[in-house]
């Protein structure tokens, strides 16, 4: 296998659990919240800092900012006078870039499919699925929320944070078909079927050699 699996979710998808139990399958790394301490190691940022700036929104003035100092490289200026949350993004997409580089795996979320656009062997994948299901993983999830309305909140906050955090750092649209090569409703096969579907998917990719 050579192929880099790239995973975008809604909250309460089960977007982690189904790339954990995708890469399992496959016998590769799956990286999540993992990714965050190679990105701390490789950085030299602080793992908690690099946590609490994960996926978070930002303007599109910063975003502008950052994009030109990363072409610029790390030792400019404008790199050292830049907030905490520019930085946790550059050194994510650099993270992103090597942890590809390594060998086949599975990168769940923070702008991966678009860190690795350049590269042909990689796969898109997006997690969606029915809000009642969504609402009913995230209260198995979260034993302190305890009603449909406070899940239904949650889910409305999560997602608007990737969006914004996806839309504004790179050049397409969270969630928009065009941005995937494959999405799924994982309520309709459930997680191990979705695994299933994907597993298939990615099999039938690399038999086209591409």
């Amino acid at each position: 296998m050579n192929t880099v699996i790239t995973i975008g979710r809604t909250f309460g998808s089960g977007g982690h659990e189904i790339g954990r139990r995708l890469a399992e399958s496959f016998g590769i790394e799956c990286y999540d919240k993992e990714l965050l301490s190679r990105a701390a190691k490789e950085s030299g940022l602080c793992e908690e800092v690099l946590k609490n700036h994960d996926e978070r929104p930002t303007s599109s003035f910063l975003y502008n900012l950052v994009m030109d100092t990363y072409s610029f490289g790390y030792n400019s200026l404008s790199y050292l006078d830049m907030p905490v949350s520019h930085r946790v993004f550059l050194a994510q997409f650099d993270t992103i870039k090597n942890i590809a580089a390594d060998g086949p795996c599975v990168i769940v979320g923070r702008c991966a499919d678009y860190a690795l656009m350049d590269r042909e062997n990689v796969l898109n994948i997006f997690i969606y699925a029915r809000k009642e299901a969504c609402i009913k993983r995230v209260m198995e999830r979260f034993p302190d929320i305890k009603t449909k309305e406070e899940a239904a909140q949650m889910i409305y906050k999560k997602d608007k944070q990737r969006k914004s955090y996806y839309d504004y750092y790179s050049s397409k649209k969270w969630g928009h078909v065009s941005s995937y090569d494959l999405a799924i409703d994982s309520s309709v096969l459930g997680t191990e079927g979705t695994v299933s579907l994907i597993r298939g998917f990615v099999e039938e990719f690399e038999s086209r050699g591409r």
